[in-house]
């Protein structure tokens, strides 16, 4: 049966709803801002590091057993709509609603009550995170019929994932001094709720739009979930590809989060300059989407994510040494630098990547477990959330006059520069072990099905 063609409106209706990107950049950027904050924020420290960091390891954990679940989950389920995109549809809602509880701890509760509210929103954001992202990231292979149509779906994820993910780093500064008129636990209050608005217009653009069962001619599949584990598991090519994906996360994930902090603390601007190095860091990225687009086409992804790979950890090795080699004024060369290799390896990569991995293992062997692979995928995904998660708000204190134990328990009065400049050492070394692993990557590509 010869399957619709994949045209560039429904690619682009596809892209629209990567929306969910503007929660994740949400929790990456403003949970941790907001419960542990820098000096001059207009914010007040609720929580010590190690109850944050714990709260996020328990939520990371409760997530990274739902992602292959819910793979597998999507792998079986066969309705007139497709077995991806109900899930986007279910999910979308809950998912909102949960982010904008972050910034809802009780008031004038013990940390233990802050610390367990933390925990458990976290634990059903990530929950809905992923009932909504997984079965997204899937429908690539599930609604291609090319290499080519899955570097330009895997593209115009990546052009709406930067749109998305700016909005979310750009807007808040201003919507935050707009909305909340002085009172900074308002403004980012209100900042959550616009920008989750918008996320919802955009996942809902994809469910309705995007005809999954008429595109994939209703694939399914019968396999058990441990008989699903062991044949993802037999990939060789996967295996590598995920712990490459993992340690890049962890230091693209720390880079993120503590962008607000070189800001603030070692450029020493207000706020409203995280507006600016935003906008030059994905600007830049934005620039390089073509070219990365074509360059994927002719050479493949291996030898473009290990360049990608170096240039992010000469640039953190550069942010190292911001303030003290550097003037501050150069942070924003660094930050609009490290656009180029976020375009590909950031952006573009991951999705691509992992689509021609399914596409290559479903051509071998018949078996179309797509949920499973982006499910276990989204394992390493949280599990790279989990570990940065986890040591960020410890390596922020580090520098004060306080005992190790000491910086722990203890809310601190603010960040550390010396801990903002040890997230760059940590953001360096993850680049570096990515880039090794790549360099084992066997790669294929499957040109049409």
């Amino acid at each position: 049966m010869n399957k619709p063609k994949l045209t560039l409106t429904l690619q682009i209706f596809y892209g629209f709803g990567v929306s969910y990107a503007i929660v994740d950049q949400i929790f990456t950027q403003w949970v941790i801002y907001f419960y542990l904050p820098p000096k001059g924020s207009g914010l007040t420290p609720l929580l010590p590091p190690i109850f944050i960091g714990l709260a996020f390891l328990i939520s990371r954990f409760v997530d990274a057993v739902a992602d292959p679940l819910v793979g597998y989950w999507s792998d079986r389920v066969n309705t007139k709509w497709g077995r991806r995109i109900p899930f986007i549809a279910v999910g979308a809602i809950p998912l909102l609603i949960i982010t904008v509880l972050f910034f809802y701890p009780p008031q004038e509760s013990s940390q233990y009550m802050i610390f367990l509210h933390l925990s458990i929103i976290a634990c059903l954001f990530f929950i809905f995170y992923t009932i909504v992202g997984a079965p997204y990231n899937a429908l690539i292979p599930e609604i291609s019929h090319s290499q080519k149509d899955r570097i330009n779906l895997s593209t115009w994820q990546s052009v709406f994932r930067l749109i998305y993910t700016a909005i979310a780093m750009i807007a808040p500064g201003i919507l935050i001094k707009v909305l909340g008129k002085g009172d900074s636990v308002q403004g980012v209050r209100y900042m959550v709720m616009v920008l989750s608005v918008i996320a919802a217009i955009g996942m809902f653009i994809t469910v309705f739009t995007i005809d999954e069962r008429k595109l994939s001619g209703g694939k399914t599949s019968n396999y058990g979930l441990i008989e699903s584990l062991k044949h993802a598991f037999k990939n060789r090519a996967f295996i590598i590809y995920l712990f490459g994906f993992l340690f890049f996360f962890i230091g693209f994930n720390t880079l993120r989060a503590t962008m607000n902090y070189y800001v603030i603390d070692i450029m020493g601007l207000g706020t409203g300059s995280i507006t600016i190095v935003a906008a030059l860091l994905f600007g830049v990225s934005a620039l390089f989407f073509y070219p990365v687009n074509l360059l994927s086409k002719k050479f493949g992804y291996r030898k473009l994510m290990i360049i990608s790979l170096v240039m992010l950890a000469v640039i953190s090795i550069l942010l190292f040494n911001l303030g003290k080699i550097f003037p501050t004024s150069f942070g924003y060369l660094f930050f609009g630098l490290a656009g180029i290799p976020i375009a590909g390896a950031g952006f573009i990569f991951p999705p691509a990547m992992l689509s021609e991995i399914t596409a290559v293992s479903t051509q071998k062997t018949g078996i179309q477990i797509e949920g499973i692979f982006f499910g276990i995928q989204g394992f390493f995904l949280k599990l790279a959330f989990m570990i940065s998660g986890f040591v960020i708000p410890v390596l922020l204190v580090m520098g004060s006059n306080l005992s190790f134990i000491e910086s722990l328990v203890t809310i601190p009065e603010k960040a550390q520069q010396t801990g903002i400049y040890y997230t760059a050492i940590f953001s360096l070394v993850n680049f570096l072990l990515s880039a090794l692993l790549y360099l084992f990557y066997p790669e294929e590509i499957l040109k049409d099905e």
